[in-house]
């Protein structure tokens, strides 16, 4: 018989691919009254996330067993796959949580699993791991559960009475290359469940809301605090980043997802043709998760962000540089008189930069000196700003030579001896 930590070995090296793993978001809790066991606060199969504070948090990463009916051409735990097979029972992944708490290893549990027998059986048993973590030991600290979609309802609202985060993989940006490369899922069932997720999250806000406005002792039904997410696959398929971006900017509105993951296709043993022999870029999810944050939190819309007559992402510089270039005749901006819309979309503006730009305004005028102390990149921001001591010249900002300013120098390549 296979020993917990051989199976941890395999099943922590098989959880690797899964890139949505955060731990942000979700209700404080904690056991410092001496009641229960670990808390949503920070601190081989440990994943690092970071709350949004900053804080880094360790989650132990795992899959309930590698084993799966699915041959999904692109995943290296597929059923032809020839990788070594493990199962945790849910007693293992419970005692292995616990006793990674008490030696301070980790803060939480992200819990996966290939698709054993049924839809409903695989999600019995992940729901059991977290059922047991809760009301036997107590446990107080994250817990994110991967959401089986053909799952029957009740096992998905009891994932989301234990979980603090569900998560459904999208998988890739087109339906029709799910069908190619993952045949026995269902792009229609996957969104079916999102959709199931968005109407409990919804209710249970509505019931959190008209709580907090009555007087009443009972509390009203949890339901995962930290939302649902999802992950995509890059360059697993033909899919460009417009499309990337357009599937992502979707799934937002439609399902309210907290994150949408970007993870960069790994070329796996064994693979069929219809893959790529080499992965993309790593570089190529960075500039997506910029991109996502200019949707998100920056008041960027899909078509601002992509190039429509390119279709991806320029690799040298980062996606609001190059929009700012494509669209010069909207700056310089002053800086003392643009609203707050305007000011986030300066390169080397960040959400906070903005903040404090305001409240500084208030009082006296931004001078160029000012902005180290503003924490704003003097280089990257001066050639788009206007301040009290500071105007761009207009050959810099209408040259040609602007776009190569901010672009990597060229190295020569070594000769490797």
């Amino acid at each position: 018989m296979m020993d917990v930590q051989r199976k941890l070995e395999i099943l922590a090296d098989a959880a690797k691919y899964d890139a949505s793993c955060a731990s942000s978001g979700t209700e404080k809790r904690d056991s410092s009254d001496g009641k229960g066991l670990g808390s949503t606060s920070p601190g081989m199969g440990i994943c690092h996330s970071y709350a949004p504070d900053g804080r880094c948090i360790s989650l132990l990463k795992v899959l309930l067993t590698n084993a799966c009916n699915y041959d999904c051409l692109y995943c290296v735990n597929r059923t032809s796959s020839n990788v070594p097979r493990a199962r945790f029972t849910v007693d293992e992944v419970v005692k292995l949580t616990i006793d990674f708490y008490r030696r301070n290893y980790i803060e939480g549990l992200f819990l996966s699993s290939g698709i054993i027998r049924s839809a409903d059986y695989t999600m019995e048993q992940v729901v059991s791991v977290a059922r047991k973590l809760r009301e036997e030991h107590l446990f107080r600290g994250y817990i994110h559960l991967k959401t089986i979609p053909e799952a029957d309802d009740a096992l998905i609202t009891e994932a989301g009475k234990y979980a603090d985060r569900l998560s459904i993989n999208i998988e890739v940006p087109e339906e029709a290359s799910l069908a190619k490369l993952a045949p026995e899922k269902d792009v229609r069932a996957i969104r079916r469940t999102m959709g199931r997720l968005r109407l409990k999250l919804d209710e249970a806000q509505e019931n959190n809301s008209s709580n907090d406005k009555t007087i009443t002792k009972a509390k009203p039904p949890r339901f995962a605090p930290a939302g649902q997410s999802t992950q995509m696959i890059i360059g697993a398929d033909a899919a460009d980043d417009k499309t990337i971006l357009h599937t992502s900017a979707n799934l937002y509105g439609s399902y309210k997802l907290k994150r949408v993951y970007y993870s960069a296709f790994s070329p796996i043993p064994d693979a069929s043709r219809a893959l790529p022999l080499a992965a993309p870029p790593l570089v190529r999810e960075h500039r997506l998760y910029q991109a996502d944050w200019l949707m998100r939190f920056y008041g960027f819309d899909v078509g601002e962000i992509v190039d429509e007559s390119a279709g991806m992402l320029p690799l040298d510089i980062d996606p609001k540089l190059a929009w700012a270039l494509r669209h010069r005749e909207r700056f310089p901006l002053d800086v003392n008189r643009a609203s707050r819309e305007d000011l986030l979309r300066v390169p080397g503006f960040g959400r906070k930069a903005v903040d404090r730009i305001i409240a500084t305004r208030r009082v006296t005028s931004i001078r160029a000196a000012d902005l180290a102390r503003l924490h704003i990149p003097k280089n990257k921001a001066l050639p788009f700003i206007v301040l009290s001591d500071h105007r761009p010249q207009p050959h810099l900002l209408d040259g040609a030579k602007l776009a190569e300013r901010f672009r990597p120098k060229a190295t020569q390549l070594g000769f490797g001896f």
